[in-house]
């Protein structure tokens, strides 16, 4: 997954207000009848669902390929990683080899079997096009993939890697199609002759840019899904959405800006409505460049985190939906639990003395400070087309104004912003990490990645090339308890130096007719929530 995916994943998210003509309790266009067909449930979803090649990106969605076809190994509550296709695996001692034993009586959607053989065919598959997908940091360390027998499968590393059963939980790309999906030269990442997966759901109806169905596959391994039929109808404008759930044609709206959130708010006081809040799942990030030379100063750093009420900010511009964030990666992440990190508070005479201290002062009747001649300015760049950005951006401004920062906001294409931070041209900038199944080790890595601006924004710290170490030897350690303690000082040290700031837990959410029950957001970020999703 690269940034840019993963930030069009949070862009989409929204304060624009509906008018009560839209939302109000008394919508004449809602829906007050019985209804129709209670075995198929209709989801409300922005964009086209894809090609459903469980070996390539955008535009196929993580939620629907996740329907189709399943890992080896499965991202459960809390981080922990369960056995899924593979019902057990062994890791040797050095870190290098993974021998996995495969579930019994799995078969695909078309009745072939599940093996080692067609495992090892989708890895090869895979490594044919290792530069695609060579962000997943264990693709680029596999030596060998064999079929030892047909329910063993082996995997060896040229260097250990711990997170490599963890990047065998994503939904892409390393997941398992059937003989009969593949072209006769076995390359994938041009397309699939069929959807053949080991999941719960086969895609029944396809039509670009307007819908598809799935349906149960009857030759499921695991428990059935309650219901018979998902359709997925493709509505790219959030207020379409909301009024064709109140108009009772679509079940169900969920994901992150799937609703806006003053939507969100006055729905969920509707009795016709059910919503639910996810746990965090994943960052909102400031990343200040300290290759500016203002920003260099820790005390500046440590300034502006005092010089502004996060708090009121979160709660002011998302009226609770994001809750204020107090680390890097939300505490229901792997390793971050128990963290010790210095809070730096709302402290206006705080963050006063700190400036003071640092050098800007503020001349008298000015109200920008100035160190040698120069005054006190830094450029923010926001998303564009996200208003949560420009709401915070337009916040800060407001408050760091108050203690003699001008801070001078700039809009800018998502693309525009992605290259930017990779080219180190930018103050500060908002960022969101990954999320489950992907956290804390994607995360870290990306800190030590050239031309990504971590590395570069992070080049004041005292102890920069001891972290990068850190964060090297935490990747490869095999040690449980010795990884535990990396990152228990790899993380507090990226936070307290106060180049990263977090401001506030991203949350998905939905909302859904009164009679859809069962509705439960997956550990897995990337996942569908239909497991266990049915209809009174």
């Amino acid at each position: 997954m690269n940034v840019n995916r993963k930030k069009l994943l949070i862009s989409t998210v929204s304060i624009l207000s509906l008018t009560s003509l839209l939302i109000g309790c008394s919508n004449p266009g809602k829906s007050t009848g019985e209804r129709k067909d209670k075995d198929t449930l209709t989801l409300a979803w922005p964009r086209d669902v894809g090609t459903m090649n469980p070996h390539v990106y955008n535009p196929s969605q993580l939620f629907a390929q996740s329907m189709i076809y399943e890992p080896l190994v499965h991202y459960g509550e809390g981080g922990k990683l369960e056995p899924y296709l593979a019902s057990s695996w062994k890791i040797s001692e050095d870190g290098k080899t993974y021998t996995f034993t495969l579930r019994d009586g799995v078969k695909f959607s078309d009745g072939s079997t599940f093996d080692a053989a067609i495992v090892k065919k989708n890895f090869d598959a895979i490594l044919k096009q290792k530069a695609l997908h060579s962000w997943l940091g264990f693709i680029t360390k596999i030596e060998k993939t064999e079929a030892v027998d047909a329910k063993t499968f082996r995997l060896t590393l040229s260097e250990a890697y711990y997170p490599t059963i963890q990047e065998l939980a994503v939904v892409r790309p390393v997941r398992f199609l059937g003989e009969a999906g593949f072209p006769e030269n076995g390359d994938t990442s041009k397309g699939v002759k069929k959807e053949v997966g080991t999941g719960p759901w086969m895609l029944d109806e396809y039509k670009p840019d307007q819908y598809a169905t799935f349906k149960v596959n009857k030759n499921y391994w695991g428990p059935k899904p309650n219901i018979d039929h998902i359709k997925v109808d493709i509505i790219p404008d959030a207020e379409t959405r909301v009024l064709a759930l109140e108009k009772g044609q679509v079940d169900l709206i969920y994901g992150e800006g799937a609703i806006s959130i003053d939507a969100f708010n006055q729905l969920k006081t509707d009795k016709s409505y059910k919503t639910e809040m996810s746990e965090p799942v994943a960052t909102r990030l400031l990343v200040l460049n300290t290759k500016n030379k203002r920003l260099s100063d820790e005390r500046v750093r440590q300034a502006l985190q005092h010089g502004f009420d996060k708090a009121a900010l979160v709660e002011g511009i998302t009226s609770g939906i994001e809750a204020p964030a107090d680390y890097l990666l939300p505490p229901n992440m792997p390793y971050t639990s128990n963290l010790k990190v210095e809070q730096r508070d709302y402290d206006v005479k705080e963050a006063n003395r700190l400036l003071d201290e640092a050098g800007w002062k503020l001349p008298k009747g000015e109200t920008i400070r100035v160190k040698d001649g120069q005054p006190l300015q830094i450029g923010m760049m926001y998303d564009a087309a996200e208003q949560v950005q420009k709401a915070m951006a337009e916040t800060l401004q407001s408050e760091w104004s108050k203690i003699g920062v001008e801070l001078k906001t700039e809009a800018v294409e998502l693309p525009d912003q992605v290259q930017r931070f990779k080219d180190n041209r930018f103050d500060i900038n908002f960022y969101s990490n990954f999320g489950a199944p992907y956290d804390p080790h994607t995360f870290v890595n990306l800190i030590d990645t050239d031309g990504f601006g971590f590395k570069e924004a992070i080049s004041a710290y005292p102890n920069k090339e001891q972290l990068l170490q850190e964060i090297k030897d935490v990747l490869k350690t095999t040690d449980e308890t010795k990884r535990q303690k990396m990152y228990a000082d790899i993380l507090p040290s990226l936070q307290d130096q106060g180049a990263l700031i977090p401001i506030s837990y991203l949350k998905k959410m939905a909302i859904y007719q009164s009679d859809v029950t069962n509705f439960q957001f997956p550990a897995n970020r990337d996942e569908s929530p239909f497991a266990r999703i049915g209809i009174k």
